[in-house]
């Protein structure tokens, strides 16, 4: 909820739109690739600008000038002090936890944090805002400077990995507002205030995005950044992560166009689709001589589209004053901390600058160097909560070289988790047993179609190990020669118009592939697949299959 952005450089991709207004037809293309946008430059074309305004939830117990407890879907106003509800006479007092979870999120991106820090009062009037006004840092926040690193995947098969920065403005705290809950049918809004007063670091970052894939790619990095930091847990579902975007056009070398902020987005996808219809339109609006509005617009995740909501507020809506009830909050470092300090009434930043963990950056680089897999599976280890520890237990324990540990977590194992909307925590395989059944593969014990039938009867949870179901079910690899030959033998005769087109076809391999399966699946997956090639190839050279004629 800040204030205007600075200019950003002009390095943004350039796009060409016919005049008029965007269709909700052309939206819905428009939107279903952001690539849509990075049309070849073409000079005088118009490129787009974005810049973001995040708030994160802080992760914290209770808020950020009162007591009150913050629990997500708790029952309405069932956690609102007296403070919260801005009765007379009450004052506030600041949560250590927020500023420390602001301090660390600052550190981690790179900021300057600033030893002093001022508070303020932001003036509007909604319902859900009791004081008429909202405290947070305009003036001198907690953090400046700083930069957000990022990568996105690109290319036909999103493999190509793509280095990105976006500089950071200011990070400032600030109080949340409450909730209105509408309800059209008996005409009436109902005021929800368990949120008023929960702790908020506003992000603010510079425009130096140019279209929706980068700012989702960037707002999905910050999100990660804050899970492994623990200052946000950055469910957007649940309203932890709220992005607002703010997006012109123009044309390269000519002053920034008239932004318009889009607000209240709530998901990494919608954001990429309310960014690219936006700038489609207002591309549409200058190349057809129109004036874009300054103004506020929310995004139709239905129709694909942005709408208008209110005109744009300036800052001499807001009346900005220093906050009378708060003083100057004042961070130290070890050395600097007075004599006879109270030592829970301090915030040291080169401490907490100590205590920052891994972040996810330099944890895709240490499963790429570490493990040699490749950058694209390091992206999905890290974006699933819970899977690079699940990844390594599974390597740790089994004889399976790493690349193909990661195949079967990210394919079969994240498969069956998504299928049944599990977290990796929730997951009935332990990294334990399937680091067994990995090395029954390794030892040729089984084969993959059997490992991944034991893999079926591991998910059900029976508690019976790798080893056991093999046993049970008689799923050891067949090397038997004879046994398979006779399976073989079968598959041929039950399937002569397969033969016929094989013996016509000179070795026809769509054929002999199909004949494959079929032997696997007589055997439950257990001959050993080259053998059963070779053998298969061996008699359908054999008269009467070789050369057959019709």
């Amino acid at each position: 909820m800040s204030t205007s952005l600075s200019s950003c450089s002009s390095r943004s991709r350039s796009a060409s739109v016919q005049p008029g207004s965007p269709s909700a037809a052309s939206a819905r293309h428009w939107n279903s690739s952001a690539s849509s946008l990075r049309i070849s430059s073409i000079e005088g074309s118009l490129v787009g600008v974005v810049g973001l305004e995040i708030h994160a939830q802080i992760y914290a117990s209770t808020k950020l000038f009162s007591s009150s407890q913050v629990c997500f879907s708790s029952p309405p106003n069932s956690s609102v002090s007296f403070f919260d509800a801005a009765l007379p006479g009450t004052l506030p007092v600041l949560n250590r936890r927020c500023v420390e979870a602001a301090v660390m999120t600052g550190l981690a991106l790179g900021c300057t944090i600033n030893k002093r820090s001022l508070f303020d009062r932001k003036h509007y009037f909604y319902a859900d805002l009791p004081a008429g006004y909202q405290i947070t840092q305009q003036r001198l926040p907690i953090a400046v400077g700083g930069r957000l690193s990022y990568s996105h995947l690109v290319g036909r098969k999103r493999n190509q990995v793509v280095d990105k920065n976006v500089r950071i403005k200011q990070i400032q705290l600030e109080q949340d507002s409450g909730k209105s809950l509408h309800d059209s049918y008996r005409s009436q809004t109902l005021i929800d205030l368990n949120r008023a007063g929960v702790g908020l670091m506003e992000l603010v970052l510079e425009p130096d995005m140019s279209c929706g894939e980068e700012a989702a790619a960037a707002v999905r990095e910050l999100q990660l950044i804050l899970q492994a930091l623990g200052t946000c847990q950055g469910n957007m579902s649940e309203g932890q992560l709220r992005v607002d975007a703010n997006v012109s056009v123009h044309r390269p070398g000519e002053p920034l166009g008239v932004r318009t902020e889009v607000k209240n987005i709530n998901s990494a996808r919608f954001l990429a689709r309310a960014i690219d219809y936006e700038l489609q339109r207002q591309m549409a609006v200058v190349e057809g001589g129109g004036t874009v509005l300054n103004e506020t617009r929310a995004f139709d995740f239905k129709s694909g589209q942005t709408v208008p909501m209110r005109d744009k507020e300036g800052l001499q809506d807001y009346r900005f004053m220093p906050e009378p009830n708060l003083p100057p909050l004042i961070l130290y470092e070890r050395e600097t901390v007075p004599a006879h300090t109270d030592p829970r009434q301090v915030v040291l930043v080169d401490q907490l600058q100590e205590q920052l963990p891994e972040l996810p950056r330099v944890t895709r680089d240490r499963l790429v160097t570490t493990y040699g897999i490749l950058p694209e599976h390091s992206f999905t280890l890290v974006n699933e909560d819970g899977l690079v520890d699940y990844f390594v237990g599974v390597v740790q324990q089994t004889r399976a070289e790493p690349k193909k540990v990661i195949g079967w977590v990210l394919n079969d194992l994240l498969g069956l988790l998504k299928q049944q909307c599990l977290t990796v925590s929730q997951s009935p395989v332990s990294p334990n047993a399937l680091a067994e059944l990995l090395d029954l593969l390794e030892a040729g014990s089984i084969s993959s179609p059997a490992a991944k039938l034991v893999l079926q009867e591991l998910w059900k949870g029976s508690g019976k190990s790798a080893k056991h179901i093999v046993e049970e079910q008689g799923l050891g690899l067949m090397r038997d020669r004879s046994e398979i030959q006779q399976v073989c033998r079968r598959v041929i005769d039950s399937h002569p118009d397969e033969v016929r087109t094989h013996a016509l076809r000179a070795g026809n391999k769509n054929v002999l592939n199909k004949l494959i399966g079929q032997v696997r699946k007589q055997t439950k997956g257990r001959a050993d697949p080259q053998l059963v090639r070779a053998i298969l190839e061996e008699e359908l050279s054999r008269p009467p299959f070789h050369g057959e004629t019709t």
